[in-house]
């Protein structure tokens, strides 16, 4: 049994304080499923998923408990051509809504009426105090180091200050880090600066269940953290309107060489880029289609089962933290 108890695993019932990441059509049932068998909580990305992928996924994923994930502006946009898609997840009475890239307190009371908890991902200081006035049981404070969106703050620094933040409001909110947290490592730092637990994202990205193509899978192995880039072009090519402020991180190719220091010219040939994007996305084409993974790339040396990656993650935390205690 894990020795790792804290607030977050007493909260969701889980021996271990780990949430898998709701990661854009990667983080499918299987894998979310997985992650909960193996003592964590797991989540589906419902991201850019329609109501039917949602289903689909939530079959996946069979009586085992999940949370769901939606990036909160998109959801906004998905309602007008899904009107039922955060009714039915909630339906679903996952173990938690995730949120994360916009102000959550439009969807807050629906979400509460339904006894749902409410998870809240944040990138800055206000970010957190909003997501504690919408009374989310989770804060999760992500830095820039993260694969996929987010902002500038690194995590080293941004999570003490959350923590400070939490306590000095005297809120009840459980705090988790996320953003380069792959290992033991990332797991035992971030309960020292205050947290009670990790949201991991690239390291079960690069896992046999999630939603990855294999092309994809083999660039990240071979990437270090020296090989990402924070950008917005891929966004573009995908014809996703990101709120400006938010930048991906993604693996560099050919496609970041050319485009990432001229997005006006990108803008003017938006649909042929596009076009060749997605091609080279169905096809896991890596010169082209970007890879979605952060910094921890330079720690994924294979891609193993989402069980063998969280206990393997635990035992090293666990061996780390008993340094400090003896």
């Amino acid at each position: 049994m894990s020795e790792l108890k804290t607030r977050l695993s007493e909260f969701f019932g889980i021996q271990h304080p780990i949430l898998s990441a709701p990661m854009a059509l990667a983080a499918g049932g299987r894998l979310a499923s997985s992650v909960t068998k193996a003592g964590g909580l797991g989540f589906i990305g419902g991201a850019y998923g329609d109501g039917n992928w949602m289903e689909d996924q939530y079959q996946e994923a069979g009586n085992t408990p999940v949370g769901i994930g939606f990036i909160t502006w998109h959801l906004e946009q998905a309602l007008k051509q899904f009107p039922n898609l955060l009714d039915d997840a909630l339906a679903k009475q996952p173990s938690a809504l995730f949120l994360s890239f916009g102000d959550p307190e439009p969807h807050t009371k629906k979400i509460e009426a339904a006894g749902v908890p409410l998870i809240c991902q944040v990138q800055t200081l206000p970010d957190a105090e909003r997501a504690l006035g919408c009374d989310a049981k989770v804060i999760v404070a992500q830095g820039c180091e993260a694969g996929g969106h987010g902002l500038n703050r690194a995590t080293m620094t941004l999570v003490p200050e959350v923590a400070d933040l939490i306590s000095r409001n005297n809120a009840d909110a459980i705090l988790c880090a996320a953003g380069g947290i792959a290992d033991g490592r990332g797991l035992a730092a971030s309960l020292m600066l205050g947290a009670e637990g990790v949201l991991v994202g690239s390291r079960l990205w690069a896992s046999e269940e999630a939603l990855v193509h294999p092309k994809m899978l083999e660039a990240a192995i071979k990437a270090t953290g020296d090989d990402t880039i924070r950008s917005s072009v891929m966004d573009i090519a995908r014809h996703l309107k990101w709120p400006p402020e938010y930048t991906a991180r993604v693996l560099k190719n050919g496609f970041t060489k050319r485009w990432h220091n001229d997005i006006e010219g990108l803008l003017a040939n938006a649909d042929e880029q596009a076009s060749l994007w997605k091609e080279a996305w169905a096809s896991g084409d890596t010169a082209i289609a970007n890879t979605f993974v952060g910094e921890a790339s330079g720690l994924i040396d294979s891609i193993l089962p989402a069980e063998k990656l969280i206990k393997s993650m635990v035992k090293e935390a666990e061996e780390r933290l008993a340094l400090f205690n003896n």
